[in-house]
């Protein structure tokens, strides 16, 4: 948590965009991510207009590959002109053969980058300065298609993704091609199989806990025999429950500390275990960004954290997550990052959609230091004023060019959106898929380094539930100027398609 002035001169550049502000100032305050001991060489990077062109990072040779010199490149032409000069037709042929070359070199280029980045659902920079290309995968559809009957139409499965979502309390409900809303299911005949299909559909593992709760609303969904493999093609649409009973489920045990303590700007020393859902994102050995484990296989950070100034970042092979971390000074073994997925309408100069997915190439083994975030309801929202709590590795102190080497944690209070959009404050740039929270009068917040990181709000059940995903502000902890982070309650249809698409 630092803090900035907006009249001065270009900062570090974080070619992950750290806790950064689109488009409100002429040049935006990046830092390069931080390598614990030493900072990265920093570079400019102007955000509302076209963006200059941004060097790539430091990499070091032994870890990582390095670009090919540009020099000899150059200097090869340069050579062929001058040793095959002569005649006309000699000439005209080498530029033809230039031409063809060039036309090769560029397409393919081009298309490979773009069959990367389309697995990977990313943004590729090709290098014009002005233009960056969004490649994402689409899927197609039969035009007979139903969705929610159970049956794939579509070739990726689009059709049959949002069709299971969970209530308050963990009521759990299904829309089926039937009837086209989210009915709940009654609790008859459910058991330990049935919640193991349902959480294995949504990405999740296998069941943690079933349960059921009194209803007495219709319609309902009523269990039927098993012909699917899809809860959607289960259950049929009844009038009651026999037993006026319907399902409660949860897939993982989550949201819960190994520790409680009292109490990076405003806050202090987070213990092992307190905030066991926090991970560490690093890039080239440094901690870039904060992310938040919501399951075994699955992390929630930031789309900023991957610039798109250069496709290197969008390779998960040269990151590295840590989990049940408190200390840069005692990392444990990393985990391998298999797929880095991007919300598709991710915008860079409006930090809309500002939402990453990382599946892991092996899952995580939890514990009491190593406990997944909830994901909320639906139908959750914490109201204004309630105090949550964001935490992170970033600056404690705004300006600073370094993050903290221990894991810090503050409290904030959740921010009425219609104040943080008004005029003294961010001006109508808060759209639905952000939130505010932190103090209007400054002093508590997150800062540079803690962008993907987590917003959690605690709920009477005692668990804690992902609320936000640290994401822009202006400064870090100054008046008027709250953190702004990406509303997790929007979002929470896009986490589930991509965790069932990619399920392990």
């Amino acid at each position: 948590m630092a803090q900035r002035d907006v009249n001065d001169p270009p900062p570090p550049f974080y070619p992950v965009a750290v806790h950064a502000q689109p488009s409100l100032m002429s040049y935006e305050e990046l830092i390069y991510g931080i390598s614990y001991g030493y900072v990265q060489s920093p570079v400019q990077q102007y955000i509302p207009q076209n963006p200059l062109p941004v060097a790539a990072p430091i990499i070091t040779p032994h870890s990582f590959p390095t670009a090919p010199p540009s020099g000899k490149k150059k200097q090869c032409c340069v050579c062929s002109a001058h040793c095959y000069g002569g005649s006309g037709a000699t000439l005209f042929l080498l530029a033809l053969l230039a031409v063809v070359i060039w036309l090769g070199i560029h397409f393919s280029t081009k298309l490979a980058s773009a069959a990367i980045m389309q697995n990977t659902g990313g943004r590729v920079d090709y290098g014009d300065g002005a233009k960056q290309w969004s490649i994402t995968a689409a899927d197609s559809c039969s035009n007979l298609t139903v969705e929610c009957d159970s049956v794939r139409d579509c070739q990726q499965g689009s059709d049959e993704i949002n069709c299971v979502r969970f209530a308050q309390g963990g009521v759990l409900q299904v829309r089926t091609a039937q009837d086209g809303r989210f009915l709940p299911v009654c609790s008859q005949d459910w058991d330990q199989s049935y919640a193991d299909q349902t959480c294995s559909q949504l990405g999740f593992r296998r069941s943690f806990a079933l349960s059921s709760v009194e209803n007495k609303i219709s319609p309902v969904l009523n269990l039927q025999a098993r012909t699917s493999n899809l809860i959607q093609g289960l259950v049929n649409v009844s009038s009651s429950c026999s037993n006026e009973r319907t399902v409660t489920l949860e897939c993982i045990d989550c949201g819960k500390q190994k520790t409680t303590t009292s109490r990076i700007i405003g806050g202090s020393v987070a213990q092992l275990g307190l905030w066991p859902w926090q991970v560490s994102l690093h890039f080239n050995g440094a901690h870039i960004c904060g992310g938040t484990l919501i399951s075994q296989d699955f992390v929630v950070t930031a789309a900023h954290c991957f610039s798109d100034s250069n496709p290197i970042y969008m390779d998960a092979k040269l990151w590295r997550v840590y989990t049940g971390v408190s200390s840069q000074d005692k990392l444990r073994e990393p985990h391998y990052i298999k797929k880095i997925l991007l919300h598709d309408q991710y915008n860079k100069d409006t930090n809309d959609y500002d939402i990453a997915l990382l599946k892991l190439s092996s899952p995580a083994e939890l514990s009491s230091t190593v406990n997944p975030a909830c994901l909320p309801a639906f139908d959750k929202n914490f109201p204004f004023g309630t105090e949550c709590w964001t935490s992170g590795f970033g600056a404690t102190v705004e300006g600073s060019d370094t993050g903290s080497l221990d894991l810090m944690g503050v409290e904030v209070s959740i921010i009425d959106g219609r104040v943080c959009n008004g005029s003294d404050v961010y001006k109508g740039r808060i759209s639905m898929n952000m939130m505010c929270a932190g103090d209007l009068q400054g002093g508590r917040d997150s800062c540079q380094g803690d962008s993907g990181g987590p917003l959690v709000c605690q709920d009477s059940d005692q668990r804690w539930y992902l609320t936000g995903v640290t994401s822009w502000g202006i400064g870090c902890g100054q008046r008027q100027r709250p953190g702004v982070y990406s509303k997790v309650s929007t979002l929470l249809p896009w986490i589930y398609s991509i965790m069932q698409k990619e399920r392990p």
